[in-house]
């Protein structure tokens, strides 16, 4: 039913249905359309539509642009604007609150421009990074999972059912992802990276979003940096058994640079990395809140 790629961080490079994210995109969206159906998620606020509706929206816009990706294969420098027209329903729909704790000047109204600046800024900045740290049978599933669990505990509980499903279904493929059985494909990456950024929004808590990727966006500064300063990419190394590289020019070649690894071995690493940085995210909010 699924087109079949090779993994080539196995012995063998055996064969993997791909594409498997379009699950989480038809989960998601049916779960949170019948949540709008039969009005589940009441919000106080009048200039707000449902954010079931708004979230449905955004995820059917990321499973689009992810499948697009992977029909077309789009270069990075198309594909980086590509979540900006995610911000058309949210400043539609008129979500999220314009004033932002911004933890050094206080709280600031950015008024209007809070949809036409803040929000296309966290979406590319959210889908594109999480779309750039993948590759490894896990990565693309297991820390999305772990920071969708943290913006669970950090917003307000009227928004909680908005993440049951998604989240259910996320550790879902990424217990049958991390075993090396699927993979999620761009479809996958792009929809989850798009309901991080989108549910950050809807729930007004973007300051715990941004901490949470900490990692996320410690590698894609290696990677961008690496690449218009010197023209390098990012390249690990497979000797049929453990993962390794001459280069620290993202977060997995800086973890197994020089220093061999199992390719689980390096996902939990990770893993453990996203998970403390959510963490921190938690505290930061507890503490201010």
């Amino acid at each position: 039913m699924f087109p079949k790629v090779p993994d080539h961080h196995k012995p063998k490079k055996p064969l993997v249905p791909n594409g498997l994210g379009v699950i989480y995109v038809l989960a998601s969206v049916i779960y949170l359309f019948l949540l709008y159906c039969f009005d589940l998620v009441k919000v106080n606020a009048s200039n707000s539509a449902s954010p079931a509706l708004t979230l449905a929206v955004c995820i059917l816009f990321g499973g689009f642009l992810g499948l697009l990706d992977d029909w077309m294969d789009l270069r990075w420098r198309y594909k980086a604007f590509l979540p900006i027209f995610v911000a058309l329903p949210l400043a539609a729909f008129r979500e999220g609150d314009t004033k932002m704790a911004t933890y050094i000047f206080g709280k600031v109204d950015f008024g209007i421009y809070f949809y036409i600046f803040i929000i296309p800024i966290i979406l590319a900045i959210v889908t594109n990074t999480v779309n750039q740290l993948g590759g490894l049978n896990g990565l693309e599933t297991i820390c999305p999972s772990i920071v969708l669990f943290g913006l669970l505990l950090g917003s307000g509980s009227k928004f909680h059912a908005l993440l049951y499903v998604p989240l259910l279904v996320c550790i879902t493929l990424a217990y049958f992802n991390f075993r090396g059985k699927i993979f999620v494909g761009n479809t996958g990456s792009f929809a989850i990276g798009i309901t991080l950024a989108s549910y950050g929004i809807v729930a007004n808590i973007e300051q715990t979003l941004v901490i949470s990727i900490l990692p996320y966006v410690l590698n894609s500064s290696l990677i961008l940096l690496n690449y218009f300063l010197f023209r390098t990419r990012a390249r690990v190394s497979f000797d049929g058994e453990k993962l390794f590289s001459d280069h620290r020019r993202s977060l997995v070649t800086l973890i197994t640079y020089r220093r061999p690894l199992t390719e689980r071995q390096t996902v939990v690493i990770i893993s453990l990395l996203v998970a403390a940085s959510t963490s921190a995210a938690l505290l930061v909010q507890w503490l201010l809140s």
